[in-house]
Order: structure tokens, then sequence, then C-alpha cells
């Protein structure tokens, strides 16, 4: 059945617009179900079938490659020569300015160019971009949240995984660390675990930028602060060993086994000289040697950490951590496996003139030991459970202590861009962020690195702003800080050194107080046994009378009775 429907129209109407208005329904057209044509169809069940009106894409996952990158240098010379000239021979390098200068056109030229070298030097001292405009605020300027986040982490490649145990920072501001892997543990050593040593490139963490293969295990290892290839190492049978990433991965030069130290090399320093080829070492065999690279057979010095000053090994005390201060190239500290820190001076020309002072210190090994950077006079201990803070002005406790942790602390470090500030890590796997000025009694930022013990840490230098963990199977893991942790604030220093006097002068007179208490129970106890001894002498005295008299009396009457 066809239906049509007839639409008339005016031509007129033809293009205009059109108005839609409401209108009632209206059935056009009913049309019945057929039951015949029904038949000859099965009844299907309900299909549901989706349709998108926009172009298809393949879902699929991409791993990206890593961008390499590559440090190159270049040599600026003087001036831009000629093809004819060449700037290494003085004589015509000579030759070619004098020609030059007797030109007429010489004068004219370096005048005009002075212009504009003068107007670029104007603008400079005019504008400083680095500008801070709203210091003038102060407190008005509400400051961030410290915060630290995770940047990078680097696994020890080995397995069964090792302990990081120390982490140096290639030069100032470096992008590569290098970590020393070994297991300090009674026992722990196996013919099973390897020897290699890494160094690690911060951008790239799948694999090592270089491996330190040594005989033994490595227990600390440090970069040469002016040569970024050299590294000196402490290995875990006692000996020492030089690296240059040059000349390959094994040690270009060891010491002799019995020349060396008889237990673990716990902290290598770097001395600060001229040719920057000596160092010195510390072990838990109660020794110091020092070093020099280029005769690495035996030690130039020793020092044998007696404390009664007689030079005995028997009676020395193992060596844990060690402080050396550049700006102060005879003095050093050492922090032992008994708890207690000694001051030592290399001036002095015996054994016993090198140990000065020995502090009370730890009621465990001295994991860390550190000088203020910025207040030299003062310096920080990590042992056992506490952090101290000690000033060499005051011989018999420290001025500043923190409350006992809940878990045992391992290592620790001042920054060196903030004078407030500290790190510490504890054997929860947490890295605490100390700021004294901020308070005292707890710390500032606590950030759960990870669940394992954390054994050591090393801050960036100078910036102070990535912080490298190494936790005990194995990771390293590097952190960033925010600014308001890395950024020295406004008189800081001063804050910080006036603070450190106050609790100096404190102390003093706490031990002046104890010290008159001293004598004054001295001489209490003094006058009670002169008095009685005086009580005694006059006790005997009057027994002495007594009986004299009583002799006499009987005596008498007897003399009568006779009579």
């Amino acid at each position: 059945m066809d239906i049509y429907r007839v639409y008339t129209k005016k031509r007129s109407e033809f293009g205009r617009p059109l108005y839609f208005t409401d209108r009632p329904t209206e059935i056009i057209a009913d049309i019945r179900p057929n039951i015949r044509l029904s038949r000859n169809y099965n009844v299907s069940k309900s299909v549901q079938c989706g349709v998108q009106n926009v172009q298809k894409f393949a879902e699929h996952w991409v791993n990206t490659i890593p961008f390499e990158t590559e440090h190159q240098g270049i040599n600026h010379v003087k001036g831009g020569w000629p093809k004819d000239i060449d700037p290494i021979n003085v004589d015509q390098t000579a030759r070619f300015l004098k020609r030059i200068e007797k030109d007429e056109n010489y004068i004219s030229t370096i005048l005009s160019l002075g212009k504009l070298v003068e107007h670029t030097i104007k603008q400079n001292n005019t504008i400083n971009i680095y500008e801070d405009y709203f210091t003038s605020l102060g407190s008005n300027v509400v400051e961030e949240v410290p915060y630290v986040r995770t940047l990078n982490t680097f696994r020890d490649p080995q397995n069964p995984q090792r302990t990081a145990n120390h982490i140096s920072w290639c030069g100032n501001g470096g992008e590569k660390l290098a970590v020393a892997y070994c297991n300090l543990e009674f026992q722990s050593n196996t013919k099973d675990l390897s020897n290699d040593s890494y160094i690690w490139d911060i951008e790239y963490s799948s694999e090592p930028d270089y491996i330190l293969k040594s005989i033994s295990s490595l227990v600390c290892v440090e970069f040469n602060t002016k040569d970024k290839n050299q590294l000196i190492a402490g290995c875990y049978n006692g000996q020492v060993c030089i690296f240059d990433t040059r000349k390959g991965s094994t040690a270009v030069e060891q010491s002799l086994i019995e020349n060396s130290h008889r237990d673990p090399v716990y902290k290598t320093i770097w001395l600060h000289t001229k040719l920057e080829t000596e160092f010195f070492s510390a072990s838990t065999d109660g020794k110091i040697f020092w070093w020099d690279t280029r005769r690495l057979s035996e030690p130039v010095e020793t020092l044998i950490l007696d404390i009664d000053k007689k030079g005995r090994t028997e009676n020395s005390y193992g060596a844990m951590s060690l402080d050396y201060e550049p700006t102060m190239p005879m003095k050093f500290m050492v922090g032992t496996e008994q708890g207690s820190i000694v001051a030592c001076n290399r001036k002095g020309q015996t054994n016993a003139d090198k140990i000065g002072h020995v502090y009370a210190g730890h009621s465990g090994p001295v994991y860390a030991l550190q000088r203020h950077p910025h207040c030299l006079k003062n310096f920080l201990s990590i042992g056992d459970w506490t952090i101290r803070i000690w000033s060499e002005e005051v011989r018999d406790d420290c001025i500043m202590l923190t409350r006992p942790s809940m878990y045992a602390l391992t290592d620790g470090q001042w920054s060196p861009s903030r004078s407030s500030i500290f790190f510490t890590t504890k054997m929860n796997g947490t890295l605490d962020i100390w700021d004294i000025l901020f308070k005292q009694n707890e710390p500032t930022v606590s950030v759960k690195v990870t669940n394992e013990p954390l054994h050591c840490l090393r801050v960036q230098e100078p910036h102070g702003r990535l912080i490298a963990c190494g936790s005990q199977n194995g990771t390293v893991t590097l952190l960033e800080l925010s600014n308001n942790l890395c950024v020295q604030r406004k008189n800081e220093k001063s804050l910080v050194n006036g603070m450190f006097d106050r609790e100096t002068r404190r102390t003093k007179i706490l031990e002046a107080r104890s010290r008159m208490r001293r004598d004054v129970q001295e001489k209490s106890t003094n006058i009670e046994v002169i008095a009685g001894k005086i009580t005694d002498e006059y006790v005997l005295k009057e027994r002495e009378l007594v009986e004299k008299a009583e002799e006499d009396f009987w005596r008498i009457i007897n003399e009568e009775k006779n009579k």
C-alpha cells in the first residue's frame, strides 16, 4: 500500500523563514501486523551493538627511550686569527698585532666597539635580574610547606643484594655518585657475594655508569675533590686502593696487606694539599694511617688511638668515623667504636702529643661526626639513639641533645647550604630533617624512604638540594628538597651562631655549679672526718681521766684501811 501526501504552497511563499507551532497529534496511517509474514521469521534474542561516530585508534604501550647526554668542552683562544697565522706561535701573533695596531682605522674601530660594550655594561648595572622584590614583606609572605620528593632509585644489580655502606658525590654539584657495597654483619660475607661497587649517573638508573672492581668488598669510597676521575676506597680486608676511571675498572694501585689495617677501613678522607695526593684512613683496629698516592706501599704516618697516651695497640679505641676541616689542616676528630670522640692534632711529634681532649660521646659507636660548615667550633655526632651537638669550649658535656629515638640512628650530616638544618637516617628506613631554629624536640620533616634500614646518606654540595640515601638491601634513593629546606634565609647564620653561644654559656654555668657542688661535698666530707677524729680523741682522753681518777680513789681507800 502506497501512501501519498500532497503539500500545496503558493509560489510567493517560497524562501520565507519557517515558524514551528504546536499542534495536536494526528494518526496519518495505521499498519497492522501480518501474522502470515511473521511465520517466515524466527524470534531472536536481544542484541547490543555499540556505535561510535569518531575515528578509531589502536591502544598500545610505548617505553620511552632515555635521552643520553654527553659532556664536551671547547678551548677558547685569543682573537679571530687569519688562516696564515698560527695562534700558538707567539712571534707570528705579536707581529700581526703590531701591524693591526698601526692601521689608521684601528682607533676608530676600538672607539665604536667601546660604545657598544659601555651601553651593555650600563644596562647590566642598572637592572638586576636576580633581585628579590619581596624581601621587605617579611613574615606577611605565606611560605610553602617543606616537602621532599623522590627523583630516582638505584638498585644493586648483584644477587644476593648487599648493603650500601657509603656514598660519595662527584665534585661540586656533580651529576654522578659512587656507592660502596659491602655486608658488615658478622659472617655475612660468602664466596657468592660480589666485590664490585658502582658509579651511578643520577639521570640514568637502569645500569651503572662505571664498575669498581676490587679484591675485597669496598666499605667506603671517596671522589678526589679536584680530579673527578680519581677515587680512594677502603676495603673490608683493611687495604686501601686507588681507582682511576680513565685507566679501567680495576684498582690502579693498592696498599700492601702487611702494611695495611687489620680490620675493615670505615673511613677515608682526602687531605687538602697542593698536589692533592695525600689522604688518611681509619679502622676499628685502633689506628689512623696517612697515605700518599705516589707511594702506597706503606703509610707515611701512623697514630694509635690509645687515650691513655701510652701508644699501646691493645688498649686502642676502634675508629668508626672521621672529620676533617680543610680550613684547619692540622686538626681532625675521630669517632670511636666505644662511643668516645677524640680530638687530635697532627702537629704533635709523638703519639701522646697528637691525641688531645676526649669527649664522653655516646653509649654506642659514633657512626657520624662532622663540624658545622659555618660555625667551626661546633660539631655534630650521631650514635646510639641520640643526636648531640658539641662545642670545643665545653669539655665535659654537649651543648644540645635530642630526645632518644625509638629506632637507632645510623648516619647524619649538616646541610651545606642552610646553617640550621641537618639530616639523619634511622633503622626504620626514615630520613629526618631537623631545623634547630624552628624546633629542637622533633624533626621538621620525616620521610619514609624505604621499609629497609637506612645505613648512610650524603648531601650534594654546595647547593644541598639533592640527598642520596643507601639502604640495607643495596637500594640508593635520590631525594630532592623544597626551596625552603635548601635556600639560606636572611640572618640565619647569625641566629645559629647566637644560639650556639647561648647554649655554650649555659653549659659552662651548669658545669661551674656542678664543680662547686662537688667541692662543697668534698669539704663537708673532710670536715666530718676531722670532727670525727677530734671527737674520738676527746672521748679517749675522758676515759683515761676517769680511769685514773678511779685508780687514785681506790688507792686512797686502801691506804686508809691499812692505817
